[in-house]
């Protein structure tokens, strides 16, 4: 099928636009489906249950969602634990104006709503993150998170990590490992639960 995309390496929900000259083009893609929402809701239970041992409940824990795929995934985790144990606080961060790439390839940049409404230094946080791949996302949270206290304890979760890494960054709780080329973009798709699956998209090295 085809698709319009950047003349470029593929932007993935935790990557970043290259830099350069940036036009649009039309590309044939591939997309394969690696784990449907049936799978999707059996990974989000695994998470939500391995932070809850860890933690020993949720007394005092907060999870905060890089927005905006990250985001979804932390909701989905505070519904399961709301089944299993009990409710832990919810979060939000916005990293565009942290990230380390100064917008190149961004000519409209949009930002989001940062939500904390708790006092980050009083709780032990879970940063939570769709798709891990070279990290730069992840060193962005972390410096907005920064910006509003020092929580008592940090670990990253993730519902996939794609490897690639480019920083020292590894997550505490990963739901599923899967390997990805350069020309393929990693993403998990859908909001609602029963809607959430994670595919892989193959761009053509002729474009």
């Amino acid at each position: 099928m085809a698709t319009t995309s950047w003349d470029g390496p593929l932007k993935t929900l935790d990557g970043t636009a290259s830099a350069g000259d940036i036009r649009k083009v039309d590309t044939p893609a591939s997309e394969t489906q690696i784990a449907d929402s049936a799978s999707v809701a059996r990974l989000v239970r695994s998470l939500a249950s391995d932070i809850l041992v860890k933690f020993d409940g949720t007394e005092s824990l907060a999870l905060v969602g890089i927005r905006r795929g990250g985001y979804e995934v932390a909701k989905q985790l505070v519904a399961q634990m709301r089944e299993l144990e009990g409710e832990p606080l919810l979060g939000s961060v916005d990293i565009t104006l942290y990230r380390d790439d100064g917008f190149r390839g961004l000519p409209k940049p949009q930002i989001g709503a940062t939500e904390l409404p708790f006092v980050l230094d009083k709780y032990r946080v879970v940063l939570v993150d769709d798709v891990l791949f070279t990290g730069r996302t992840v060193r962005a949270a972390l410096d907005a998170l920064n910006d509003f206290g020092r929580a008592k304890i940090v670990e990253l979760a993730v519902l996939v990590d794609r490897g690639g890494r480019e920083l020292p960054i590894q997550p505490n709780y990963c739901g599923m490992k899967v390997e990805a080329g350069p020309a393929e973009s990693v993403r998990v798709l859908g909001q609602a639960k029963e809607d959430m699956r994670i595919v892989k998209r193959s761009q053509s090295a002729s474009a």
